[in-house]
C-alpha cells in the first residue's frame, strides 16, 4: 500500500513532537536524579534515543515538505530557509526576552526552568538546521549526475551512521567519532563547490540571494552563540556542541551557506554581461519566430528594431523601409525631423560610409559606424536590410556618446539586420503560399459549383440512352454539356467550349448555363435559339471571347434530330444500317463573334432521321486535339474507328472505351485541355 506525501508528513511531525517531549522528559529526569544523586529509572541512553528519533522524524518532515513542490525556484528554495530560520529566531529570542523579564527570580534561576528553555533552543536549532540540509541537498543535486547521487547517499548513509554511534559513544573526543566528523566537514567541502544553480540567477535574484544567505549565517551565528553560553552557564544533561552529529550538520550548513555566498558575489560583475547575451539570444529567437506569429512585414521591421535598441544600448534609432520606389520610417526615441537632420549631416559629405546606397560597398566594409557632430547623437551605426539581394530597409541606431558602439555590438547588430532579412523573405513566401492555398481552396469551391451545374441525370426515356464524360484541364474549365426535356415529345441537348480555360472560361460556362435552361424550354428551334443566345452573350463576353456550341432537338415522334452548329467541333453521327459514321461539319461562327444581326447568316440547320442502332456523338476540341509525347493528335479518325469498331455496346461503354483509349494515347494522366463527350445511342 502506497503512502501518500500528506500522510508522511502528518505521521513525521507529530512522531517528532513526541520524541522531542521524550527527550525532554528524559533529559530533565536525569538531570534531576544526578542533581539529587538518587536513581530516577531512567536508561541513561534514553535521551539520546529519543533525540535521534527526534531528528530522523524531522527529516523525514522537511523532506516530504520540500520535494512535494515540484517546479519550485532557486529563490523560492532560498526563502524556505530564511523563514524557517526566522521564526526559530524570533521564538529563541522571545524565550530570552522572557528571561531577562523575569531578571533574578527564582523562577529565571531555576535549573529545570533554563535546561527547559535550552531543549526548546535545541528543538528549534534542529529544525532549522535539518530544513536547511534538505534545501542546501535539492541545490547540490540540480543538474544531478549518477556520481554525484551516488555520492550524496553515501554522505546521508554517514550522518545517520554518527547519529547511530552516539547511542555508544556519546563524547566529541571518541577516536571513531574525530573520523566520522572529518570525513562528513571534508564530504561536505566537496559538495559545497557544486553550485551550478547560481549560474541561472539574473542580476537581482544574485541580490535576494545574497540578502538571503546573509540572514542564513547570521540565524547560525547567533544559534551557536546562544548554545555556547547555555554550555557554559548551566549544568546539561546533553550538550549539543559535543554531539557529533550536530557538529557536522551545523559545519555543513554553514560551509555551504558561505560558498554560496562568495561564489554569487564573485559573479555578480558577469551577471549584466551574461543578462546581455541572453537578451540577445531571446531578441534573436523572436526575430527568426517572427514569420510565424507576426501578420505584416513591418511588425517585423517593428520587432528588429526594438530588439536592436535594447541589445546594443542605443540612445534612438529607425530603420528606413523602402517599399514600391517609396520608404516610410519606424522609429524610437528619434522624430523624423531629427532623422532629417542626421541624414543632411551624412549626405553633406561630414560623414562617409554611413546610409549608403551601394549596398555592396556596405557589406564589404568593416565597419558601419561613424562619428556624428552637430546633433545631440554622437556616434551612428547602420546597416542595408537585404531581401533576395534587394535593399528593402535601413536600419540606423544611434548614441549621444561618441564611440559607442564597439566590435561587439556591431556584430550583433549585422548579425540581427541579415537574421531580419531571411525572415521577412521568409514571411514573404509564406504569406505567397498561404494566399496560393486560399486561392487553391476557392478553386476547389468554384469546381464543386461548376460540377453542380452539370448536369448528373441527363434526360431519361425509352427512345435512346445518354453517357456523358466531362474533365477540366485545371480547376474550373470551360466546357459544358447539358439535357432538358422541353415537352412529351421533344429532348434538348446541347455541348459548348468556352474559348480560353481557367476561371474566365468557368463564368462564360454559366452564362451559357442560364441562357440554356432559359431558351431551350422556351421549344424553339435550334437555329432561332443560337440567334437567340448569340445577342444574350454579345453583352457579356469580353471582346477576345466566344463560345462554339451545338444545339440538338430530337423528336421522339418523329425520329429525327435536328442540330444546328456554332463554330463547334463537327457532329459525329453513326448509321447502325450501313455500318459507317460520318463527321457534320455545317457552317456556323461562334457565338459572341458576330456581335450583329448578320449571324444569322452563318447558321445552319440539319435534320437526321434516326433508327435504333445509330449514335449521335457530341465532343469538344480537347479530346481530338490531345497530344501523346510525340506531338501526335489523337484526332478524328481514331474517335471513328472506336465507335464503329464497337457500334453494338451501349452508350456507357463506347464512352468508356473512347476515354480509355484517349488516356492510353496520350500515356499519362495530366489533362492538358478540358475534355467532355456526350453519346447519345438510339435505342
Amino acid at each position: 500500500m502506497k503512502i501518500s506525501a500528506k500522510n508522511i508528513i502528518r505521521f513525521s511531525l507529530a512522531t517528532a513532537i513526541l520524541s522531542w517531549l521524550a527527550f525532554v522528559f528524559a533529559d530533565l529526569n536525569l538531570l534531576f536524579g544526578s542533581l539529587r544523586n538518587v536513581k530516577v529509572g531512567i536508561p541513561d541512553e534514553l535521551p539520546n534515543l529519543s533525540m535521534d528519533l527526534f531528528i530522523v522524524a524531522l527529516f523525514f518532515y522537511y523532506r516530504s515538505r520540500t520535494y512535494r513542490v515540484e517546479n519550485i525556484n532557486f529563490i523560492d528554495m532560498l526563502w524556505r530557509v530564511f523563514a524557517t530560520g526566522l521564526l526559530a529566531t524570533v521564538a529563541s529570542l522571545v524565550i530570552k526576552f522572557i528571561f531577562i523579564a523575569w531578571g533574578n527570580t527564582k523562577l529565571a534561576q531555576n535549573t529545570f526552568v533554563i535546561n527547559l528553555s535550552y531543549h526548546i533552543n535545541f528543538g528549534l536549532i534542529a529544525a532549522f538546521l535539518i530544513s536547511t540540509f534538505i534545501v542546501w541537498k535539492r541545490l547540490i543535486l540540480y543538474q544531478k549526475s549518477k556520481l554525484l547521487l551516488n555520492g550524496w547517499q553515501v554522505f546521508e548513509y554517514i550522518f545517520l551512521i554518527t547519529l547511530v554511534l552516539d547511542l555508544v559513544y556519546p563524547d566529541l573526543d571518541s577516536g571513531i567519532n574525530v573520523v566520522l566528523l572529518v570525513i562528513l566537514i571534508l564530504m561536505g567541502l566537496i559538495f559545497s563547490v557544486n553550485l551550478k544553480w547560481v549560474a541561472y540567477l539574473n542580476f537581482r535574484q544574485k541580490w535576494k540571494s545574497i540578502l538571503l544567505i546573509l540572514l542564513v549565517l547570521l540565524y547560525l551565528g547567533y544559534f551557536i552563540q546562544n548554545l555556547w553560553r547555555f554550555a557554559a552557564n548551566n549544568p546539561l544533561t546533553t550538550d549539543i556542541l559535543q554531539n557529533t552529529f550536530f557538529i557536522a550538520l551545523l559545519t555543513f550548513v554553514f560551509l555551504y551557506a558561505l560558498f554560496s555566498l562568495l561564489v554569487i558575489l564573485f559573479n555578480l560583475p558577469t551577471s549584466s554581461v551574461f543578462e546581455q547575451k541572453l537578451e540577445e539570444v531571446l531578441n534573436f529567437q523572436r526575430l527568426s519566430q517572427s514569420i510565424q506569429t507576426e501578420k505584416s512585414e513591418d511588425q517585423v521591421y517593428e520587432i528588429l528594431l526594438q530588439s536592436a535598441c535594447s541589445t546594443v544600448f542605443a540612445d534612438a534609432g529607425w530603420i528606413e523601409i523602402i517599399q514600391n520606389g517609396d520608404s516610410h520610417y519606424q522609429s524610437k526615441n528619434i522624430d523624423e525631423t531629427e532623422i532629417g537632420q542626421v541624414k543632411e549631416l551624412i549626405s553633406s559629405g561630414k560623414v562617409k560610409g554611413i546610409l549608403d546606397t551601394d549596398t555592396d560597398r556596405s557589406l564589404k566594409s568593416s565597419t558601419q559606424q561613424n562619428v556624428l557632430k552637430g546633433t545631440k547623437f554622437k556616434s551612428i551605426i547602420a546597416y542595408p536590410i537585404l531581401v533576395q539581394g534587394q535593399q528593402t530597409g535601413t536600419l540606423a541606431l544611434l548614441k549621444e556618446i561618441s564611440d559607442g558602439f564597439n566590435k561587439e555590438m556591431t556584430d550583433i547588430t549585422r548579425t540581427f539586420v541579415n537574421q531580419a532579412g531571411i525572415s521577412i523573405e521568409n514571411f514573404r513566401l509564406l504569406s505567397e503560399a498561404l494566399e496560393n492555398e486560399r486561392y487553391k481552396e476557392e478553386l476547389k469551391i468554384a469546381k464543386e459549383v461548376q460540377k453542380s451545374l452539370l448536369p448528373t441525370d441527363l434526360a431519361a426515356n425509352d427512345d435512346f440512352d445518354l453517357s456523358a464524360f466531362s474533365e477540366a484541364a485545371d480547376e474550373v474549365g470551360g466546357d459544358y454539356y447539358d439535357a432538358l426535356r422541353v415537352d412529351e415529345d421533344r429532348i434538348a441537348l446541347m455541348i459548348g467550349d468556352v474559348s480560353g480555360k481557367g476561371t474566365s472560361a468557368a463564368f462564360h460556362m454559366s452564362q451559357m448555363k442560364g441562357i440554356f435552361s432559359s431558351l431551350a424550354q422556351m421549344g424553339m428551334g435550334p437555329k432561332e435559339f443560337l440567334i437567340h443566345a448569340n445577342t444574350a452573350l454579345s453583352t457579356s463576353l469580353e471582346k477576345a471571347s466566344f463560345i462554339t456550341a451545338s444545339y440538338f432537338l430530337i423528336s421522339q415522334k418523329n425520329k429525327t434530330v435536328e442540330f444546328s452548329r456554332a463554330g463547334h467541333c463537327p457532329t459525329l453521327y453513326y448509321n447502325a444500317k450501313d455500318k459507317k459514321s460520318v463527321f457534320y461539319e455545317d457552317k456556323g461562327l461562334g457565338l459572341g463573334i458576330l456581335r450583329n444581326t448578320n449571324f444569322e447568316q452563318y447558321v445552319e440547320v440539319r435534320t437526321l432521321q434516326y433508327k435504333p442502332g445509330d449514335i449521335l456523338v457530341l465532343y469538344t476540341d480537347g479530346i481530338t486535339e490531345a497530344k501523346n509525347g510525340k506531338r501526335d493528335e489523337f484526332g478524328y479518325e481514331k474517335m471513328q474507328e472506336i465507335l464503329e469498331a464497337n457500334a453494338e455496346l451501349g452508350a456507357e461503354e463506347i464512352k468508356q472505351l473512347i476515354m480509355d483509349d484517349l488516356y492510353s494515347f496520350c500515356g499519362q494522366e495530366f489533362v492538358d485541355d478540358d475534355y467532355t463527350m456526350v453519346i447519345v445511342k438510339f435505342k
